[in-house]
């Protein structure tokens, strides 16, 4: 069939209007437009949110429980070799002769200028030094733990002071005073005393943090009370060289110079940690700060209450770590435990039968990890309590009953005899071990007067001076007993020799290997 020119111009024209007219319907989401007809515009896009945690709730309750506290530092008299006193006022010459340790402290101690918002940059002021002086400031964090008036803080906010106030989440400012600290755990214990019951927070039981869960720290971080910071667990056991019990909980919240002392709670609103230290290299806040755990906290601060100090059970022992070749030497299948490198004379651990080279795996049946585990599970029990200790030895497990002493508040200092050097004897060489030694002035051990740069005993540290005083356990008086201890190991297996070096009247253990393997 033909169709006309004009007839088609005409349907081409009537179609296309006719598609136009459908996919404007189809836009605006109406079927057709007739006319007189408004068209009816689709919803817009929504998406249903995920479920987040909210911190407004917690903070809410537990904020009128955390307090801002001020102390007065003690000014000591200008000393007499004309040094400036206040060089120390951020008490950091009392801290221990670690670096490590003191720059933590030091980047997250709360002293500031005098109204307290310094943050640390020692910006005080001086009248002449024949006058009196005004008292510089420290500011920390803290929080309450009991309705009557019992709040915990940092050791190393109060140590320094003479004076203490507590400024309360309404502002109110109120005295204080210091009932006790505990300068190896880093905590310390404050008391008010004040008309009514106080807004008070519980420990949780930090054993059930687990690394990513949420947490919120509420302080005071440079003289800004009431400041609340949230984020995640972001570590467990967390060793930072600040004395024989670390183990902290690290956390990636925003903490501050002048939160030390503060808490960091959980969503349940309980205390899982204490804010007492950050790593930092430009001394603000980088997400990395350290707590001391509940568990310790809540033990040490019921101590404070009670007596004002802390008594500890003490073993008497030096020790290190066991590493595989030590474990190797010693036929043990893990290096678990405590190698003891030492008894002391007048330590219970001694008088109970534990010698030089016992390996500790066990306290009350409970499993002793590492030195530091030996060190909190030894901590925890109190002076005169009868424990039963379980050493290797001799290769194999032997139990000891150690009635434990207390735990002495300074550590003793090694002196070191004065003699007048003997002339030196011939030296003898282990070529095996790469050592050149010679027998020691009083007969009893070998001194090492040359070490190989190339060999084993190199790189585990021997040095020239050391002092050999056993291989395996057994006496050392010359080469020979090496050469026969060495020969055993090999005979019974082993890959290495467990030797007992003394440097400086201190004692340590090496594993040297003796085969390739």
């Amino acid at each position: 069939m033909n169709i006309a020119p004009n007839s088609y111009s005409v349907t081409r024209k009537r179609l296309m209007a006719a598609v136009a007219s459908v996919a404007v319907a189809g836009a605006i989401g109406v079927g057709a437009l007739t006319s007189g007809t408004s068209p009816v515009l689709a919803d817009a896009v929504r998406v249903e949110a995920p479920q987040v945690p909210g911190f407004a709730d917690v903070v809410e309750r537990v904020s009128p429980a955390v307090v801002s506290v001020k102390v007065k530092a003690k000014i000591s008299p200008a000393a007499d070799d004309g040094s400036d006193p206040s060089d120390d006022q951020d008490g950091m010459n009392n801290l221990p002769n670690n670096p490590q340790l003191r720059r933590f402290f030091k980047e997250f101690h709360g002293f500031g200028d005098q109204d307290g918002q310094g943050g640390g940059n020692r910006r005080f002021s001086h009248r002449d030094r024949n006058n009196d002086q005004p008292r510089p400031v420290a500011q920390g964090s803290g929080f309450f733990i009991s309705d009557d008036g019992y709040l915990v803080t940092n050791n190393h906010v109060v140590s320094e002071g003479s004076a203490f106030t507590v400024v309360m989440h309404d502002g109110k400012e109120l005295d204080a005073k210091l009932v006790g600290t505990d300068p190896r755990t880093d905590l310390a214990v404050l008391k008010v005393d004040g008309v009514g019951k106080f807004t008070y927070v519980d420990f949780a039981d930090d054993s059930k943090v687990r690394v990513g869960d949420w947490v919120v720290a509420v302080g005071n971080p440079f003289g800004l009370g009431g400041t609340v910071t949230a984020g995640i667990v972001s570590a467990r056991g967390r060793d930072i060289g600040a004395g024989p019990y670390d183990d902290f909980i690290q956390i990636d919240a925003s903490v501050n110079r002048g939160n030390s002392g503060g808490p960091t709670f959980n969503l349940n609103g309980q205390v899982v940690g204490i804010n007492t230290a950050i790593f930092s290299p430009s001394g603000g806040s980088v997400g990395i700060a350290f707590d001391i755990p509940a568990s310790t906290a809540k033990q040490v601060v019921q101590d404070l209450m009670k007596s004002g100090s802390v008594q500890r059970g003490w073993l008497g022992v030096e020790i290190q770590p066991v590493t595989s070749d030590i474990a190797e030497s010693l036929g043990l299948k893990s290096n678990n435990g405590a190698l003891v490198s030492s008894a002391q004379d007048d330590g219970p651990g001694k008088k109970a039968g534990i010698t030089a080279g016992d390996v500790i795996t066990q306290v009350d049946g409970k499993d002793v990890a590492s030195p530091k585990e030996l060190a909190r599970l030894i901590g925890a029990y109190s002076p005169g309590k009868s424990v039963d200790v379980t050493v290797w030895r001799d290769g194999k497990s032997q139990t000891v009953k150690v009635d434990l002493g207390k735990l002495p508040s300074n550590d003793k200092q090694a002196s070191v005899d004065q003699q007048q050097p003997a002339a030196p004897a011939k030296p003898d060489t282990l070529a095996d071990l790469g050592l050149t030694v010679t027998k020691s002035e009083n007969g009893k051990g070998l001194v090492v007067t040359d070490v190989d740069p190339d060999s084993d005993a190199a790189d585990r540290g021997i040095q020239p001076g050391d002092v050999i005083t056993s291989v395996n356990s057994t006496e050392v008086n010359g080469t020979e007993d090496v050469t026969k201890a060495m020969t055993e190991a090999v005979k019974s297996g082993r890959k290495a020799v467990l030797m007992q070096i003394t440097r400086d009247d201190t004692n340590r253990f090496v594993a040297l290997p003796v085969a390739k393997g």
